[in-house]
């Protein structure tokens, strides 16, 4: 029988360990970006003179970590638009907040039906191997796909708790960078965050597992080139890998 591979030593200490959903344990974010850029384009378009939405660096920046809501009035304040908010009941559009971030939705949902999601294989095997170690993991998500995407993407079973968007407006939660989603994922599992790792790939999400005061903050940069890198440093990130697989022979860069 293989030995159980080791853990970094970031991770020596760490008692739970709490992931981000899209971009760290599935490969949902490029599908999340792709809709984004589809009805931003629209909206960027009506208001004349904008160059697009850039899946990457906008993304990034903006949106990645955030509700639907918040990531749309975030990407449009940072171009200098000025939409009315809307209602969360607007259909599909380019003329609100709430539409924008609907027509969103309609193409993430088209796209998960169409063409499914996968888990990253790295990740995987890190949740195995901190299976094996007695570690347990929770998975979180400002997205209400989330439970679904685990599921399908067959490893939901390696997680004891998830805090997904249903989860989160259930429990009128704040959207990161508030920790709120991370706070609660780890109060699920048992130990308390200074004994609780954060895995994170979005800049929000990493000023979030900061601000909540966990031992040891991962970022995940899976960027051409390391573009993230110095950001996720900059928002409290104490290790950043371009894996989580990483986490079972090195402590990051």
């Amino acid at each position: 029988m293989a030995a159980t591979p080791p853990l970094a030593a970031c991770l020596q200490s760490v008692r739970a360990v709490v992931f981000d959903t899209d971009g760290v344990i599935t490969d949902s974010a490029r599908v999340h970006a792709a809709a984004w850029q589809v009805a931003f384009d629209a909206a960027l378009a009506a208001a004349g003179g904008q160059r697009p939405f850039d899946p990457v660096d906008d993304y990034l920046r903006h949106v990645d970590g955030r509700t639907r809501e918040d990531g749309a009035a975030a990407f449009l304040a940072s171009r200098g638009i000025r939409l009315p908010l809307g209602d969360p009941s607007d259909a599909p559009g380019p003329d609100t907040v709430w539409a924008i971030a609907a027509r969103k939705e309609e193409l993430f949902t088209s796209a998960l039906r169409t063409h499914g999601i996968d888990a990253l294989p790295g990740t995987v095997r890190l949740l195995h191997v901190l299976r094996s170690h007695g570690v347990p993991c929770a998975a979180v998500s400002a997205s209400r796909h989330a439970t679904e995407l685990l599921s399908t993407a067959d490893v939901l079973g390696l997680f004891r708790a998830v805090v997904d968007g249903k989860e989160a407006r259930r429990l009128h939660l704040p959207g990161k960078p508030d920790p709120a989603l991370f706070l609660e994922a780890a109060r699920r599992l048992g130990p308390p965050p200074e004994d609780t790792a954060v895995v994170e790939d979005a800049l929000a999400g990493v000023e979030a597992g900061r601000r909540g005061g966990f031992g040891l903050v991962v970022g995940v940069d899976r960027t051409a080139d390391r573009i993230a890198a110095a950001g996720l440093r900059r928002s409290g990130a104490d290790v950043v890998v371009s894996d989580p697989g990483e986490l079972l022979a090195t402590g990051g860069s």
